[in-house]
């Protein structure tokens, strides 16, 4: 049974490491997707004036929704290409890496859809907490990918940070309708620029 196991394992490592740079190439699409989706949804919330908590919470798990379909879309769309089997041992590493923290996520945003006036963490605190999970899922994920997204995945954690640390300077808590800036910056901004690094560097790789 452990001869099994370690087999299995030691063919995933391979499998991931010849594939680095076919996952490598899908980073780019899915990076540049996220963060156009991110920047709009953030520009398109601010000017709806999405300020309660429920509005705030629900319309941002909406997007991370789409994000994340378009992420496995464009991520089968480049397995076929490559003629690879989309669900492979490697793909199932990588989402179970990511899993934890984005169901923490998931509950924490679901919690404060069912009761908007709960205090263990407001609705303007969740854009930091939300920037750390994602941060921790990257991190994790990068163990099965290239060493890149561990570092990308600690600009998450430290964008969340210094969001927290600036609140407990004594700042003002922030409405939520500017809340979307954050949103827009961060998950905006951070893939946009992570995907365009990714898209020219590739480029010029052989």
């Amino acid at each position: 049974m452990e001869n099994n196991w370690a087999s299995e394992n030691l063919q995933v490592i391979r499998t991931l490491m010849e594939r680095s740079t076919l996952y490598r190439l899908a980073l780019a699409p899915i990076t540049l997707l996220t963060g156009v989706v991110g920047v709009a949804a953030a520009a398109l919330g601010w000017l709806l004036r999405i300020g309660t908590p429920r509005g705030f919470v629900g319309y941002w798990m909406g997007v991370s929704v789409v994000c994340l379909l378009g992420a496995y879309l464009l991520a089968r769309r480049q397995a076929l290409r490559e003629s690879e089997p989309f669900w492979s041992p490697p793909t199932r590493r990588v989402s179970q890496a990511l899993l934890p923290p984005l169901f923490i996520g998931m509950i924490s945003g679901l919690l404060t859809l069912v009761s908007p006036g709960w205090d263990v963490l407001p609705a303007w605190a969740l854009p930091s907490f939300w920037m750390l999970l994602y941060g921790c899922a990257l991190h994790a994920a990068g163990f099965f990918m290239a060493r890149g997204i561990r570092w990308f995945g600690w600009l998450f954690i430290l964008a969340g940070s210094a969001f927290l640390t600036a609140r407990a300077a004594g700042g003002a808590p922030p409405g939520l309708v500017n809340a979307h800036a954050i949103m827009g910056i961060a998950f905006g901004g951070l893939h946009l620029a992570y995907g365009t690094y990714l898209y020219f560097t590739e480029k010029r790789s052989p």
